[in-house]
């Protein structure tokens, strides 16, 4: 997250952040609790970069607490999990249809969020407060 920070200020052809258009989702996999937190923090990183987040855009596994087989290791259940893959795949199809959404649309309209148009005095039609 912290190199996707490092070109966060990019613009795009229309004017507004470089991750505007694009959709994400985490998959998170470990031997303890802790993924519904991961998966907090990285969406919520991950939308404030611009990045569009759709329903169900996380997934998990976890094995037993503690030292223990990972997710591919035989005998682990991880591959047989069905909380697991119908998690995985609910959030797979979801992404997929809200990048199908935003293609078809032609991305995130850009009125209303182009920095170089903010800069330049544009407020979107939001009237200015200088009257209040």
């Amino acid at each position: 997250i912290e190199r996707l920070y490092s070109t966060s200020s990019d613009l795009n052809e229309h004017g507004q952040y470089a991750y505007y258009g694009r959709v994400a989702g985490t998959l998170i996999t470990g031997n303890e609790d802790g993924a519904k937190h991961c998966s907090m923090n990285i969406l919520y990183s991950l939308q404030h970069l611009g990045y569009l987040i759709p329903p169900q855009a996380d997934a998990a596994w976890l094995g037993e607490a503690g030292p223990g087989p990972s997710y591919l290791d035989p005998g682990s259940g991880g591959p047989e999990n069905d909380f697991t893959n119908r998690n995985t795949t609910f959030m797979t199809w979801n992404l997929l249809h809200a990048a199908r959404m935003l293609k078809d649309a032609g991305g995130i309209p850009a009125h209303g969020n182009q920095r170089s148009e903010w800069e330049a005095g544009c407020r979107f039609d939001y009237p200015n407060p200088e009257r209040r």
